[in-house]
Order: C-alpha cells, then sequence, then structure tokens
C-alpha cells in the first residue's frame, strides 16, 4: 500500500526522512557500508520527488559522514550485544530508525523512545513492533520512560544517542547523562558530538543558507565528560571524518588537520 509524505510536514519530521532516505541509498550500494532492506523498503512507499528534493539540500560529504556514524552506532551496539547477550538497549531520540531490526541478537530488550508524533510515523511506515521491541513515546527531558525501564533493573543496559544531543542544551544534556548514571548504574551511553568549531560552522551555514537547525552542544574534548559525575568513564571514541574511507577523498584537506578531523565523534561512556 503507498502512502505519500509531502513537504508540507514540518522541517524535524522531513529530517527523519532524509536519513530514512540516505540509509536506503546506502544499502543498494554494492559496496554499502550499512545495509538496511528495511530502510528501502519502508521509502518504497514515500514520495520519491519530495524525497528527491529534500536530499539536494545535503552535501555528499555530510551523507558519507552520517552512514559511517551509523555504522559505528551499529557496530558498537552488535559488539555490547555480543558481550551481554540478555541486555536492554533504549534507542534515544530514535526517529524513523530501524537498527533493531539490524542488529537484533534474538535476546535483547529494545526500547525506541521519540516524542508522540514520531512515534506515531513509526507505527504508520514502520508498523507494528514484536514482544521484544516497544515504544516509549515521550520526551527525552521527561523522567516517566526511566521509570517504566525499571522493570529491567537486573539487566545490563545500553543506551544509544544518535543525532540528539547536539540540539539540546548543555543543561540538559547532563541532566540525561546524570538521570542515566543514578537510575541505571553500569550502563553504557553512545552519543555522537560535534566540536565547538564544527558546531559554529554548521550554525554559520544555517544562518547564511536558512537550510537545517542550529546546534546547541558541543563537546571540545570527550574526556571533559567525566568532570559530571564519579564514575563516568570514557571507554572509546571514533570519528568518521578519520577513517580510510575512499569516498572521503573529497574531505583530504579536512582529514589532514587534527582539529577538524576530530570535528565529529561518536563516544562511548561507562556512567
Amino acid at each position: 500500500m503507498s502512502r505519500k509524505h509531502t513537504k508540507d510536514q514540518s522541517d524535524v519530521v522531513n529530517t527523519l526522512f532524509i536519513t530514512l532516505y540516505l540509509r536506503a541509498i546506502e544499502s543498494q550500494r554494492p559496496d554499502a557500508l550499512v545495509k538496511d532492506e528495511w530502510a528501502e523498503e519502508i521509502v518504497r512507499q514515500l514520495d520519491q520527488d519530495f524525497l528527491e528534493k529534500t536530499l539536494a539540500l545535503t552535501e555528499e560529504s555530510g551523507r558519507i559522514v552520517m552512514i559511517l556514524k551509523s555504522r559505528d552506532f551499529d557496530q558498537i551496539t552488535q559488539a555490547y550485544l555480543t558481550d551481554n547477550s540478555n541486555a536492554v538497549v533504549v534507542h534515544l531520540g530514535c526517529g524513523l530508525d530501524t537498527r533493531f531490526e539490524r542488529v537484533d541478537n534474538g535476546r535483547v530488550e529494545w526500547y525506541d523512545l521519540d516524542l508522540p508524533e514520531v512515534i506515531d510515523l513509526r507505527h504508520k511506515y514502520i508498523g507494528d513492533k514484536g514482544a521484544r521491541h516497544h515504544d516509549l513515546a515521550c520526551s527525552v527531558l521527561e523522567r516517566a520512560w526511566i521509570d517504566e525501564l525499571k522493570i529491567h533493573s537486573r539487566r545490563p543496559f545500553l543506551f544509544l544517542a544518535e543525532g540528539l544531543f547536539m540540539y539540546l542544551d548543555e543543561v540538559q544534556v547532563k541532566s540525561i547523562v546524570l538521570a542515566i548514571k543514578q537510575n541505571f548504574p553500569g550502563a553504557q551511553l553512545v552519543f555522537d558530538a560535534y566540536s565547538p568549531f564544527m558546531r559554529w560552522a554548521h550554525n554559520f551555514k544555517v544562518f547564511r543558507t536558512r537550510v537545517g537547525s542550529r546546534l546547541n552542544w558541543s563537546l571540545k574534548y570527550a574526556k571533559d565528560l567525566e568532570r559530571w559525575g564519579s564514575d563516568i568513564r570514557l571507554l572509546e571514541e571514533r570519528y568518521p571524518f578519520s577513517y580510510p574511507e575512499p569516498r572521503l577523498r573529497s574531505l583530504l584537506k579536512i582529514r589532514a588537520i587534527h582539529a577538524l578531523a576530530k570535528g565529529i565523534g561518536v563516544f562511548r561512556f561507562q556512567l
């Protein structure tokens, strides 16, 4: 059954479809960095003209970096589930991501959290969940979702925040991190962040082109987060700009400058 998504949707919702479309396009490449057959199937139901016009607003280099980040999140999640097969994974600000379908190990308890209007879109385009796959329709800044997750308090937890924290302010990000630490001690948290310079560059481009959304929070050094509380420990940091990926050839100048090569990172912390 065909469902059409048109340009009268909000910019925020449109962004959800851009990332979905990028994964679907990538998945069809013979050298795909991310395979996402669910994204391919969903995209077939959408208005192709709308998707193409929206995608044209993005740059090729930015699309590849987004895919590399998505691959990092998938790889880190899969590695965690290898060591903790009965874990609970909570995807904060999940959008229209289909990560559960990409990494499910048959035992994980999975929660996708986003605003009610986004969860409604997930129901419309992705469909029903299985017994181990749940939705949390609320803001990440609320605390009701924490109470709901406490039924699994004896299980290991992995929290994912992809494309989320940079749109919040530091007080909000810190509040979320410390709430997870307090209520799920020992949990791991994976998120992506921009450096202060890259945040400035992004916001300047948004101001100049009137395309995109402003970023609010950035992370200068990964270990800065350890100052937010005892027992917060950096486990891993990855920088997609630094990868020897042939399709990043146009960014060689950026990769040669240390500060720029580390302008966008994916970070894993123990809380």
